[in-house]
């Protein structure tokens, strides 16, 4: 218990202090300056540190395994199994696009930054890596599913599910790094060394902007969706992922990566995408807000289990 409490607390704490500094305006003395940095801190790490990690970790990391097609297998059959019951249940429920969207993504999307800082912090690179190979199935795929949920009333244009994926960075980060790994080809080591320092720094910047887009007021929100949604994302996609892999017999570490990655609350970046494309986006910030709330309670309890 004391290992989880060294692992969770820094990122914890990372998260309440960019909470507290856009709170209180930092690093202006003004919502506009302040509003304006965290923005400006997001799209730097989603645009330029975020994606340096992803490909350097893909690029080093050992595809030949004998358990990498599983892993493979076993991270695209838990979100697949969990997209069915989701349609199932819109096709019962009949929720429209706008509110289908944030139910997919409350459930199905997950907080990167959470996720790598805690399976490097219990598996160092090794755990860094095993959660870049699961990161290069789950990124593209989560994201054609939740601009499908959030346009799905009308007619998808099959241009305006690949649009977002062509112009992605982590996906684009995902794909140079498998495609250098396959080639044979290794990183000159100044390259390398540069790309560990920008990925040194994604981590952190990453959990200061978690904390900087949490919403309590967005909370008040229709309570009962958010305690359902949040409760499916932190317990039963948990227990999914971890039936899927014991059926695939993963190692330790694999099953590990795949039900930590399906225990993380969902991704700050799915608020702007439900803004984008005219879904409920309130209802989506107060599950942001509250998911990554009670994940500092679900992870403890996910993580001694494991």
């Amino acid at each position: 218990m004391n290992h989880l409490a060294e692992v969770l607390l820094p990122v914890a704490l990372l998260i309440a202090a960019g909470f507290f500094m856009r709170r209180y305006h930092f690093p202006g003395s003004d919502t506009q300056t302040s509003d304006a940095f965290w923005k400006g801190a997001e799209n730097l790490n989603y645009s330029f540190l975020f994606p340096a990690l992803l490909f350097v970790s893909l690029a080093s990391a050992p595809l030949n395994g004998s358990n990498i097609g599983t892993l493979y297998y076993a991270a695209a059959s838990s979100l697949g199994l969990g997209f069915i019951l989701l349609v199932l249940a819109r096709f019962i429920r009949h929720w429209p696009a706008a509110r289908f969207g944030v139910y997919l993504q409350g459930i199905l999307r997950f907080n990167t930054y959470i996720g790598l800082a805690v399976a490097g912090a219990i598996y160092a690179n090794e755990g860094l890596q095993t959660a870049a190979i699961v990161l290069s199935v789950l990124v593209p795929v989560v994201n054609v599913m939740s601009v499908w949920a959030l346009l799905s009333d009308g007619e998808t244009h099959p241009l305006a599910l690949l649009k977002p994926l062509a112009k992605n960075p982590l996906i684009l980060a995902c794909l140079a790094g498998l495609a250098l790994n396959f080639s044979g080809f290794g990183l000159w080591p100044g390259i390398q060394r540069l790309l560990e320092l920008l990925a040194h720094a994604s981590l952190p910047l990453g959990l200061l902007t978690v904390g900087a887009a949490l919403n309590i007021k967005a909370m008040r929100h229709e309570i009962t969706p958010l305690l359902s949604n949040s409760l499916l994302r932190l317990l039963a996609m948990p227990m999914l992922a971890f039936a899927v892999a014991r059926v695939f017999n993963l190692p330790t570490l694999e099953t590990f990566v795949l039900v930590l990655f399906f225990s993380l609350p969902t991704a700050p970046t799915s608020f702007v995408l439900t803004r984008k494309l005219n879904g409920e986006a309130e209802l989506m910030a107060g599950v942001i807000t509250l998911q990554t709330i009670l994940s500092a309670l679900t992870l403890t309890v996910v993580l001694a289990v494991l």
